[in-house]
């Protein structure tokens, strides 16, 4: 049975899950059937829940009954941003909605391993200290040496991560993107709602907190801001998805602007990360950098560039090849029900995707 500081957790949770859906406390009684007073009990925790009580919260607050019951990994409890009504904010709501995501998604993947279904990928780290952004641009060249990429252009971002061990979610959540580290398990959330070179480098960004550590797992976060890190992290996002040496065989400066659409849309960039690694790699200079910014290119210019117009990554496939086998592999061996196979592919399937148990293959 819960012990009191059992129950302060779990109120605390459901207060955080509520500001996160920009819900007032009467708002959430109302909802689920409490009294205000009640609600008010329970996020002090200074009221039991029943079973009945802790289904209806889940669903009204979008989160499983997990979430509630649960603690939260360690390293999201030491984080200091804590959503409160006095830093109720659209941003900080948005961060909360996708750490909780980030939380649901990590157990979806421990309990597929926890199943047989899913084997846990060793985590790939960079066994060097990083403390600049050059560092961090040398772990994005060992990381394409350890994968066989050379200077190639990256096909899916997600195979990439998958490779190095984070599993990585889609989500149509707002935000950019959030990634964390539980003992074995690597696991990030990337949103949907920015373009698709902002989502291919939020993506990059989370790997790099994977493969460089951040303030919770490697020097990087000892001697340096948190400004720097993520600064040094946006530098290994860069060179992991355009290598500046894939830029620099023409003389310094003298890249025409076509060829350089060309790059981004290979590489499938967005247009400000392929002009400053082209300004790295010496290509195009400050100045030219500057004045190509805008306008940005179009698709007419894309198509004169490479005769095509680039296709958006991490956009139709919400999770990785592997986790989507491991779940229907679960759901043959009748190891999880029909509806929890649908609810852990998270939107990449429907009812309607799933055949019926009489047509699966019986083994005798």
């Amino acid at each position: 049975m819960a012990g009191d500081q059992d129950w302060r957790r779990i109120g605390e949770q459901v207060r955080q899950a509520r500001l996160s859906m920009g819900m007032s406390q009467q708002e959430l009684a109302d909802e689920v059937g409490l009294d205000r007073t009640m609600l008010v009990k329970i996020e002090a925790g200074n009221r039991r829940l029943d079973g009945l009580e802790l289904a209806q919260l889940s669903r009204a607050l979008k989160v499983s009954m997990e979430y509630l019951i649960e603690p939260r990994p360690t390293v999201l409890s030491r984080r200091a941003a804590v959503l409160s009504e006095e830093t109720d904010t659209e941003a900080a709501r948005s961060t909360e909605r996708l750490e909780i995501a980030l939380v649901e998604w990590l157990r979806n993947v421990q309990q597929l391993v926890g199943l047989g279904a899913l084997r846990a990928t060793p985590l790939l780290r960079y066994p060097s200290s990083v403390t600049s952004e050059p560092d961090a641009r040398q772990a994005a060249r060992w990381l394409r040496q350890q994968l066989g990429l050379g200077d190639e252009p990256i096909g899916s971002l997600m195979d990439i991560c998958t490779c190095a061990g984070q599993w990585v979610l889609v989500t149509d959540l707002p935000g950019d993107g959030a990634s964390l580290i539980d003992a074995e398990f690597a696991v990030a959330v990337v949103s949907t709602k920015g373009d698709p070179g902002r989502r291919r480098a939020t993506a990059a960004h989370e790997l790099g907190h994977l493969i460089i550590g951040d303030e919770y797992s490697s020097d990087l976060g000892v001697s340096t801001s948190r400004a720097d890190r993520e600064a040094a992290i946006d530098a290994f996002a860069a060179e992991l998805l355009l290598p500046a040496d894939a830029l620099a065989s023409r003389p310094a400066g003298q890249m025409p602007r076509n060829q350089l659409i060309g790059y981004a849309a290979r590489y499938r960039t967005s247009w400000l990360l392929a002009l400053r690694q082209a300004e790295r790699a010496g290509a195009i200079d400050t100045a030219t950098r500057k004045a190509w910014s805008h306008p940005r290119p179009t698709h007419a210019e894309f198509m004169e560039a490479v005769g095509w117009v680039p296709q958006p990554d991490l956009a139709s496939v919400r999770v990785p090849p592997l986790y989507a086998q491991a779940v229907m592999d679960a759901w043959r061996a009748n190891q999880i029900t029909r509806a929890r196979a649908i609810e852990l592919m998270h939107g990449q399937i429907t009812e309607a995707d799933l055949p019926e148990e009489d047509d699966l293959e019986i083994a005798p």
